[in-house]
């Protein structure tokens, strides 16, 4: 047979092939690995585009289908315990007690940032409150009875805390000791450490009029100061936001319409000028607050928009992955440790402010589970890879809010520890759900 009798004798096989193929078959020059029919996934930004605010509800169905959760469960929860406990006594809601709500939150919140980082690597930090104890120990026994200035004192007791994070981060990251076991000694150790710093009186108050006292009892009265606060968040998100979007459809990937900035923007207006509101009914913006918020925005920043928290959900998704991207894994480790340990010390200096005095409780009690619990409630996995800044004040508002309705009601303590603990359940199994949730929708 002829070389051209036997391109046409092929050439019938492969249409003849064709022609009887399955409709789902991939064809010859299809990617490998890759159906004919497989569906391509498009940018939820892409989404809202082509079908305006439909898209809203198009993409949210799909992440809830996923499991992909995010703040939903614990802003829906926040809602109904206020609903809740407004029910039940009218003092609630009342600018007094939002705002004294406002000023609790702030120390637990700030050592509940610090363990957010250590969450995203999976790991557990025990020694925060021990930590925070320490810092607190160490400014009042600099500032009071050594009469150093306050702000070295400050600066010194905060680097307590970073020695103590550096030194449970290098155990661990050099050594190989698990972080619970090394945090586990932490949380003894620092805890001794404290109360020999105290010594026999064990308590040492602080000057009602020095820095850390005003902490927690300063007030920018002016109205113009929360406003003011509210405005810049406002303006600022609504900037980022529309020069973001501006940038990525110069480059020609998908970006946030217009419509969507502005709704985000307005939505965020509601929920920043109501609190600046409610606050100006009583004493104005709280110090404590403002000074939570920045290190919130701060830390979230960190988080999303360098390289160093890059590395830190990289090295939270898989260490192996990461050291062979390059990523300094021990070097990470340390650093992460010791963002826990400062944070859990500029907390201490807030919770001994709330008092006026270090004394030999301090960095016990509930606190440690307090922060815990309230970066756990506020949506950061402990599995690691998943989670923000921004869990620390919802999860933290949630503890704060059951706290301070069941203190209200007149409710025990060991009542207000059953709640707080069945809370922090849920916020596990919701996680727990969720991510079994996403395997099974192929997202994990």
């Amino acid at each position: 047979m002829s070389t051209e009798g036997i391109e046409k004798e092929d050439s019938a096989k492969a249409d003849l092939a064709k022609s009887t193929a399955p409709a789902d078959t991939p064809s010859a020059d299809a990617e490998p690995g890759v159906a004919k029919e497989a569906v391509t996934a498009v940018d939820p930004r892409l989404v809202v585009r082509e079908q305006g605010f439909a898209g809203y509800l198009t993409e949210f169905k799909r992440r809830m289908r996923g499991g992909e959760l995010g703040s939903v469960p614990v802003i829906v929860g926040l809602i109904l315990i206020m609903a809740i406990f407004q029910g039940l006594d009218d003092a609630f809601l009342s600018a007094q007690n939002l705002s004294n709500i406002s000023i609790d939150i702030a120390g637990p919140g700030l050592i509940a940032v610090g363990i957010i980082f250590v969450l995203l690597l999976g790991e557990i930090d025990l020694s925060i409150g021990s930590v925070s104890g320490l810092a607190g120990a160490v400014f009042a026994v600099l500032a009071v009875q050594e009469g150093m200035p306050e702000v070295p004192a400050i600066i010194l007791a905060v680097l307590v805390g970073t020695a103590t994070g550096a030194f449970h981060g290098f155990f661990f990251a050099r050594i190989g000791v698990p972080p619970l076991v090394v945090t586990l000694a932490g949380l003894l150790g620092w805890q001794g450490l404290m109360l020999y710093i105290l010594g026999s009186s064990g308590t040492i108050n602080l000057d009602s009029d020095g820095i850390v006292a005003k902490l927690t009892t300063y007030y920018f009265t002016d109205v113009a100061a929360a406003y003011g606060l509210a405005a810049v968040s406002v303006g600022g998100y609504f900037a980022a936001a529309y020069f973001g979007a501006r940038r990525r459809e110069a480059a020609g990937v998908p970006s946030r319409p217009l419509s969507e900035i502005i709704l985000r923007t307005a939505v965020l207006a509601v929920l920043a000028f109501v609190p600046a509101y409610v606050l100006n009914q009583y004493k104005g913006l709280p110090l404590a607050l403002l000074i939570f918020l920045v290190v919130v925005v701060g830390a979230d920043f960190v988080l999303r928009r360098t390289g160093f928290g890059r590395r830190v959900f990289a090295l939270g998704g898989s260490v192996e992955a990461s050291r062979r991207a390059g990523i300094n894994v021990d070097l990470m480790r340390i650093a992460v440790f010791s963002v826990s340990g400062t944070l859990a010390a500029i907390g201490g200096l807030f919770m001994a402010s709330t008092i006026a005095a270090a004394n030999q409780g301090a960095g016990g009690g509930t606190l440690l589970m307090n922060a815990i619990a309230a970066a756990v409630i506020g949506g950061t996995s402990l599995y690691g890879g998943r989670g923000s800044s921004w869990s620390a004040l919802l999860g933290v508002l949630v503890i704060m809010s059951i706290q301070s309705g069941l203190a209200l009601k007149g409710i025990d303590a060991p009542v207000q520890y059953m709640i707080t603990g069945s809370v922090l359940l849920a916020a596990v199994v919701i996680d727990s759900v969720s991510r079994r949730t996403q395997k099974t929708a192929g997202r994990a």
